[in-house]
């Protein structure tokens, strides 16, 4: 099997698993809280989980940008955030467990391989996880097998300037948690906790 098919195999396989940290935080009630993202809250950052995962099937069945149009702009959530959430997931994990793991598809960055675009939504759905978990002041209960292929993914992109504009500049941290790394790497203080 081509690296490039084992990678993409391997990031679908965990989009999942890695969705399902998120589906069961403790979101209600928490909708106005700050995030760890400075300008979201617990809202706007689901929202826009949302809207990603609502995107992907589209763009997993070789659709382009101006076919999917603006849609899925503006409040996703409505009066059910949780109910809302749950539906985008569930059509996205489907349409990931039947995506062509060698092909592409199309961005807003151009035209990706589709073992990028899984790679990415791995990376937003594990780290913004982190965020929701902080933001409502629960301990995250990341999957590490994720958090791991995360940090084989960003890695390389952070240290080679890929990714300016995506994420923060990268926090210094001497923790030995992988969790601690990936977020650190990602432009986030391990340590933070939502204003008193």
């Amino acid at each position: 099997m081509p690296p490039s098919v084992a990678h993409v195999s391997r990031a679908i396989d965990l989009i999942p698993e890695a969705s399902r940290v998120i589906t069961d935080l403790p979101l209600d009630g928490s909708w106005d809280r700050p995030t760890p993202c400075t300008a979201w809250t617990v809202r706007d950052l689901l929202n826009h989980l949302t809207s990603e995962h609502l995107w992907a099937p589209h763009l997993l069945r070789g659709e382009s940008l101006a076919e999917v149009g603006t849609r899925y702009d503006g409040d996703l959530l409505g009066d059910d955030p949780v109910g809302a959430w749950r539906r985008a997931i569930s059509g996205s994990v489907l349409a990931w467990g039947q995506a062509d793991a060698g092909g592409t598809v199309h961005t807003s960055m151009g035209q990706l391989p589709t073992s990028d675009y899984a790679s990415q939504m791995l990376v937003d759905l594990t780290v913004h996880a982190w965020d929701l978990a902080r933001a409502v002041g629960v301990r995250p209960h990341l999957v590490a097998d994720a958090v791991e292929a995360c940090l084989g993914y960003e890695k390389p992109r952070v240290d080679g300037g890929e990714v300016p504009g995506i994420f923060a500049a990268p926090v210094p941290t001497d923790s030995e948690s992988r969790v601690d790394q990936l977020v650190a790497l990602l432009g986030r203080d391990p340590g933070w906790r939502p204003p008193a």
